[in-house]
């Protein structure tokens, strides 16, 4: 029987493949699929008035990420 860890550490692995996958497929010529850095650079550069909310936003991200992998 599959323990709930090796299940989750195999979606993750399986998440970071996908994404790995997306990435060559936006890096090849005339792709209409952005890469992570043009999709990152998208979401930093959101605002709504004065307000960064794109930062804002990738930073709570950081900080809930971390907080949940890193605070035991």
């Amino acid at each position: 029987m599959m323990s709930l860890r090796v299940l989750v550490i195999a979606l993750f692995l399986a998440a970071i493949a996908l994404l790995g996958v997306v990435e060559t497929v936006a890096r090849r010529e005339r792709s209409a699929v952005p890469t992570l850095g043009e999709m990152c650079g998208f979401v930093m550069s959101y605002r709504l008035g004065w307000l960064p909310v794109g930062r804002i936003g990738v930073f709570g991200f950081w900080w809930w990420l971390g907080w949940h992998f890193f605070a035991r």
